[in-house]
């Protein structure tokens, strides 16, 4: 069987196992089969790493930012180079569909694009003749050593975002990917190599919530990037911060679509076949819930979406005609519809059901059929609650103030998007609403890679988003200089006394 290993510095000396190695299966969605295994780290190796990237660490801070562009240039022309390989790869473990995982990839690209202007982007502030003689200035230096722990549903575009703005602002990066589909990231890191990042920059570690612990308490590691659930992100933000380290965790989401009486039906739907079902519904900005407001717009909205719905198709990752493929694994897929079955048992119609899907030669692979839920109420903990599946619920709103108190109201703050042609209800929405990325006749609001990507609510916890010069200001720290030449005076005649301190 295939095995999937750490990517470490060939300068790492891994201590001596102590007992038994331990491993986690990796499936095929497609078929249900365990494709390989994953070695899962401990404490000790990740001292050892560390040990490397602290060494590494201050040359690769020393070399000027133009330099540390260039290997962000290359390692985007690589990544281009070799992206059907990393689709497929991405594919295999995953489960989404290929142009889904070209599209994980390219979203990640454009954060390390920006990471190519990396020199302008750190350039500092000065102050000329803040007083007599005095200039101020300031500038941003890397922390150290920095850690990514990220999600299997983007392994290819969660570690560029998070480990392209750590390493070309100077830092030492450590990702802890995704037991669940680990090989993507692993390759990236050898392009990185290739591309001529040198050793010790960055390291992949597999491990499980015994890794995810280490790093939240290894002093050496000086900040931390985690995407998941809202749980677990509540958790890795708590311990992160009380071991004294800077933290960003990124949590789950209940995104809304609000559908106003004068919106394009033909393309809200058209949107709602890819905002909710692409990618098996599987992203913290796909789109669950669609808010029809008014009667006549849901009942409009509905008939429409039925046999649209009806029509999308459900196959294995390279099937080029599938519109996504299934869900990571066995365990998930019963999960999903663990939630489609509450919902019935809560009142709510199910007007598409999902559950026990079979796709005919893959019998045994973790397929779920599309599902559609309507007359859902606020008051469900299938509303409530992120499902992460191929599951779009229907809540109406009878006008525009209930519309948006739903998504404001929700314990989730990610993404939210409003389909009208009117431009002072959307700029209206836009200002009230309680979340924190909007979308105006955009479905999944996802910011481009300079600016920056970040939720509200218990979808984030801490003070700075993702890439952008958010991203910046996370994996750096400013040191400002206030400077005075003194001109030789022997009596002191012109020396500088600050006004505050008398």
């Amino acid at each position: 069987m295939r095995e999937i290993t750490h990517k470490l510095a060939p300068s790492v000396v891994l201590p001596t196992a102590t007992g038994p190695a331990r491993y986690s299966d990796v499936f095929d969605p497609n078929n249900g089969g365990v494709q390989a295994r994953v070695e899962l780290g401990d404490r000790a190796v990740l001292d050892a790493v560390v040990a490397v990237a602290k060494k590494a660490q201050p040359g690769w801070a020393a070399t000027n930012p133009q330099r540390r562009a260039r290997v962000m240039f290359n390692f985007k022309a690589l990544v281009e180079k070799n992206m059907d390989e990393l689709a497929h790869m991405l594919s295999s473990e995953h489960g989404k569909v290929i142009a889904d995982s070209k599209g994980d990839i390219q979203r990640g690209l454009e954060v390390i694009e920006f990471c190519c202007g990396i020199p302008h982007v750190l350039k500092g502030e000065y102050t000329q003749g803040a007083g007599p003689g005095i200039d101020v200035y300031s500038f941003r230096q890397p922390l150290g050593i920095g850690a990514g722990i990220t999600p299997f549903n983007f392994p290819g575009m969660i570690p560029l975002w998070m480990s392209g703005v750590a390493i070309a602002t100077g830092n030492a990066f450590i990702l802890k990917p995704s037991e669940r589909d680990p090989s993507v990231p692993v390759r990236l890191a050898e392009l990185f190599s290739e591309a001529g990042l040198p050793d010790g920059i960055l390291q992949v570690l597999q491990g499980d919530k015994e890794m995810v612990d280490a790093i939240l308490d290894h002093p050496d590691i000086k900040a931390v990037s985690f995407v998941g659930s809202s749980d677990i992100a509540h958790y890795v933000y708590k311990r992160g911060v009380d071991a004294g380290k800077r933290v960003q965790a990124m949590g789950g989401a209940k995104n809304h679509g609000i559908v106003l009486p004068d919106a394009d039906l033909d393309q809200v739907v058209n949107d709602l076949s890819g905002a909710a079902f692409g990618s098996a519904g599987e992203r913290c900005m796909a789109l669950p819930v669609v808010t029809p407001v008014g009667e006549k717009t849901a009942i409009a909205l509905r008939e429409k979406l039925i046999p649209a719905i009806n029509a999308l198709r459900v196959g294995i990752s390279t099937d080029n005609e599938a519109h996504y493929g299934p869900v990571v694994t066995a365990a998930h897929k019963a999960k999903v519809e663990a939630w489609i079955t509450k919902g019935v048992e809560e009142g709510a119609e199910l007007v598409i059901d999902g559950r026990g899907f079979s796709l005919q030669g893959h019998e045994e692979g973790f397929f779920v059929g599309p599902t559609l839920f309507d007359h859902v109420k606020p008051t469900m903990e299938a509303y409530k609650e992120e499902i992460f599946g191929p599951v779009l619920q229907i809540v109406r709103a009878d006008s525009f103030e209930e519309a948006l108190a739903l998504p404001s109201q929700h314990q989730y703050g990610n993404g939210v998007a409003i389909f009208t042609r009117n431009g002072h209800a959307a700029r209206e929405f836009a200002s009230r609403v309680d979340v924190g990325m909007v979308g105006i006749n955009v479905p999944i609001p996802v910011p481009v890679a300079y600016h920056t990507f970040g939720g509200w609510k218990r979808s984030a916890f801490g003070d700075t988003n993702q890439h952008g010069m958010e991203g910046v200001k996370f994996w750096t720290k400013v040191k400002t200089i206030t400077q005075r030449w003194p001109d030789g005076s022997a009596d002191g005649s012109n020396a500088f006394v600050i006004p505050t301190m008398g």
